[in-house]
């Protein structure tokens, strides 16, 4: 049986699609909660026979890493990693694909019933940087016009079912910084994907003008097609986050969530400026993303580097080396803090003067 409606929780397009994500939820959930912790103990001992503090640096790893690889154990858990992404991504951009004409048609259907609520330029040119199998996802966020659809139910089996409702996405709403004044006009998500944090901003605060911006038209169209099935009035826009459109002081607060770590990092300093640019003087920011640091515990840089070459992360080493927030405090933000969060994710807050 086909389900049709996508609605802020769909369900995906054939039964048979449902029962092979819970599979391949189970798949993760075991590779991540029952193997790593077997596989972290044998990496953090390898370390140990050479003689390697806890706490090592990029270079101390790559001492480390030929002995790591030649590890059966490391081995095994690199290809399950690497196959159950792909496995789950390609049974779902199939079934899509199968009834594209449906789908693609309901993306213009909610153009057509919600207009003024979508703004792209047709000519607008995607920089090559953007477009990335990110996450092992065939054609990555911008090369299928059906690569929303797939890019939710896929990433429900990325958060290991944690996020099937958006919990995520709300908690991330919760932890932001609002300005000390109170106001809340206009909240921008910046990298806002298929909306999850867009639609959330907007019940949270419904007296507020909310927009979510991204670079990749095909999430944005899902975004969109998922908030008017909803029923929540925010806007969608293409665009770059290192050049938004937008007027000077023109935000109450910006929200970044998991936007640095896929962008290149000479792209880093222009977005941050850009969104001091369009904050407006008291105005927030908070950016929720990877750990920044240049040093990690061994386990760690073997999964970081096992993301950035065989999970299609080429961007994500250069952030979670960077020291962001001194970054924020150069470009002139003030009270510039990190904060824990309840994922392994990293909450860096600041606000502009005034």
């Amino acid at each position: 049986m086909e389900q049709r409606n996508p609605g802020k929780h769909p369900h995906p397009p054939r039964r048979e699609d449902a029962s092979h994500m819970e599979y391949m939820t189970e798949v993760r959930n075991f590779a991540i909660r029952s193997w790593f912790p077997e596989i972290a103990g044998e990496v953090g001992g390898i370390a140990a026979q050479a003689g390697m503090p806890a706490v090592i640096d990029a270079d101390q790893y790559a001492q480390l890493a030929p002995e790591i690889d030649r590890s059966p154990a490391v081995a095994g858990w690199k290809r399950v990693m690497r196959s159950q992404q792909q496995l789950a991504w390609q049974k779902l951009q199939d079934s899509y694909a199968a009834d594209r004409e449906f789908w693609e048609g309901r993306l213009t259907e909610a153009e057509e019933r919600n207009p003024g609520h979508l703004h792209y330029d047709p000519d607008f040119q995607v920089p090559e940087s953007a477009c990335e199998d990110i996450h092992l996802q065939p054609g990555g966020y911008c090369g299928d016009n059906l690569a929303g659809f797939v890019f939710y139910h896929g990433t429900r089996v990325f958060y290991q079912g944690d996020n099937d409702k958006d919990e995520i996405h709300e908690a991330c709403v919760e932890d932001m910084r609002l300005p000390a004044d109170g106001q809340v006009r206009r909240i921008l998500d910046l990298g806002c994907s298929i909306g999850q944090c867009t639609t959330v901003l907007k019940e949270r605060h419904p007296q507020a003008e909310v927009w979510g911006l991204d670079v990749a038209l095909p999430m944005l169209r899902y975004a969109h097609l998922r908030a008017t099935d909803m029923g929540v009035d925010v806007h969608f826009q293409q665009a770059l986050a290192e050049n938004m459109e937008h007027d000077d002081d023109s935000f109450d607060a910006v929200l970044a969530y998991i936007l640095f770590h896929e962008v290149p990092e000479h792209t880093f300093e222009p977005i941050v400026r850009e969104m001091l640019r369009v904050l407006r003087p008291g105005g927030t920011l908070t950016v929720i993303d990877t750990p920044n640091s240049t040093a990690f515990p061994t386990p760690n840089w073997m999964w970081k580097v096992f993301d950035a070459r065989y999970n299609c992360e080429p961007y994500s080493q250069a952030f979670g080396a960077f020291d962001f927030a001194a970054l924020l405090e150069e470009v002139g933000f003030e009270d510039v803090r990190k904060e824990t969060t309840n994922t392994f994710l990293l909450n860096t807050l600041a606000t502009k003067p005034g």
